[in-house]
């Protein structure tokens, strides 16, 4: 079991998800290897299968949002990887590293430009999440991984 002085508190931090289509497709390696490739350190990995209650917390701000019951739906499809990623502006370059949400519009280099496509289903099946502020990801990483919180941050 980890243990809080895992994470380095003078490094910015980011959760990334492995979403259950990128986990079923085996994708899960590649997109670590384009995390570790880039100079990002792994500090927490997990393989799970997410609660309602879990991903109604992570979503939140889309709780009103016509899509809301479907991305958790498509969410709880399959398990999925949980990842605490640790670097220097580590959140900004995780987002260019994803491309854009659409992996239709996403650009070749991309994850989602080279992983993702429409699969005509009508849920955006995207293979990976990151957050999307430091504020997002204190608040993710805190849902995903309580015991790598510091205990002052808990509050």
């Amino acid at each position: 079991m980890p243990t809080p002085d895992l994470l380095d508190p003078e490094k910015e931090h980011t959760l990334v998800l492995i979403k259950p289509d990128g986990f079923k497709r085996g994708l899960t390696g590649e997109v670590l290897r384009r995390i570790e490739r880039k100079g990002y350190v792994l500090k927490g990995l997990k393989i799970k299968k997410a609660s309602t209650e879990l991903l109604e917390r992570h979503y939140v701000e889309h709780r009103e949002k016509h899509f809301f019951k479907d991305l958790v739906a498509y969410m709880q499809s399959g398990p999925l990887v949980a990842v605490v990623v640790e670097g220097d502006r580590v959140i900004e370059g995780f987002r260019h590293m994803m491309g854009a949400t659409n992996p239709t519009v996403a650009q070749p280099g991309t994850i989602r430009g080279d992983l993702a496509r429409d699969w005509g289903t009508g849920q955006i099946e995207n293979v990976v999440h990151g957050s999307d502020s430091i504020e997002s990801a204190d608040r993710e990483i805190s849902l995903w991984f309580p015991e790598l919180v510091f205990e002052d941050e808990k509050k």
